[in-house]
Parts: C-alpha cells; sequence; structure tokens
C-alpha cells in the first residue's frame, strides 16, 4: 500500500502558522501536537540534540483520516532564506477555493502576502482557472486556485 499521509513545513514561529493556516485556509486541529526529542529523533533528523513541537491540521476538503500539513517548530534551526516559485524543490502548496479574491483578502488580513497578480487563463479544453501566489506570514508560497 501506498497513501499520502503529510507535507512538513518548518516554520520559524509554529504557533503562529498554525494559527495563520487555521484562520486564513480552513484547515483545523486534530489534536495532534507534537513535542519531541531524544535519541530516536537525532539519529532520526542527523541533529544533535534535536526538539520539535508543533501540529498536524487537517486540510479543508478532507473529512475524517485524510492528509495532513504538519507544522513544527524546531528549538535550534539555521536560517535560510525564502525560495521563489521557480526554485528546484518544493514551491508552494495549492488550496482550491470558491473565490480566489476573497481568499486572497483572507490570507492578507491573516498576514500573509503576495508574489504576483491574480490572474484569469482559459485552457484548450474551455476550463478556467483563476489563480494567484500569496504567501503566509513567513513567505512560504501558497497558490490560490479557482475553476469554472
Amino acid at each position: 500500500m501506498i497513501r499520502y499521509a503529510h507535507t512538513n513545513l518548518i516554520a520559524k514561529n509554529a504557533p503562529v502558522l498554525i494559527a495563520f493556516y487555521k484562520q486564513a485556509l480552513g484547515c483545523r486541529s486534530i489534536g495532534e501536537t507534537r513535542d519531541l526529542s531524544g535519541a530516536w529523533l537525532d539519529r532520526l533528523t542527523g541533529i544533535e540534540n534535536a526538539h520539535l513541537t508543533g501540529e498536524h491540521l487537517a486540510l479543508p476538503g478532507y473529512e475524517g483520516h485524510g492528509p495532513t500539513l504538519e507544522i513544527f517548530t524546531y528549538s535550534a534551526m539555521p536560517d535560510s532564506p525564502s525560495g521563489a516559485v521557480n526554485t528546484p524543490g518544493f514551491a508552494h502548496i495549492a488550496f482550491e477555493v470558491d473565490d480566489v479574491s476573497e481568499a486572497l483578502d483572507r490570507v492578507l488580513s491573516c498576514g500573509g502576502g503576495t508574489v504576483g497578480e491574480l490572474v484569469r487563463s482559459t485552457y484548450a479544453d474551455g476550463r478556467t482557472i483563476c489563480v494567484v501566489y500569496a504567501t503566509d506570514p513567513e513567505g512560504n508560497i501558497l497558490e490560490l486556485q479557482g475553476w469554472s
């Protein structure tokens, strides 16, 4: 069996990002908080004296036991710059929404930002996408998309 389980986001401040994803994008607590340390975590991460805290959030649109967004903060982290949308590796997480403009307003009012402009584009099959790249309060890139 193979089943997608979660995406992990390392935050500078997990409580702030957890609140953002709940308020701006409808993620919800499922009671899976973490405060982890110990030799096993050191061996797993390759980090001496690793200590992390955070929470798994249920993603909107999944009832029951679906994939989660895991937001953790390590007690010691290196400084690293935020990536751009064309940086190799994971670039963004996407949320399908009913109203992209309204979702972007929520993101902005909860401390997020914008990357580019909200655009509409029609594909060859006649479907139209309304889409925008935004950021969470720590600069991680979000895609907000709506189809018609």
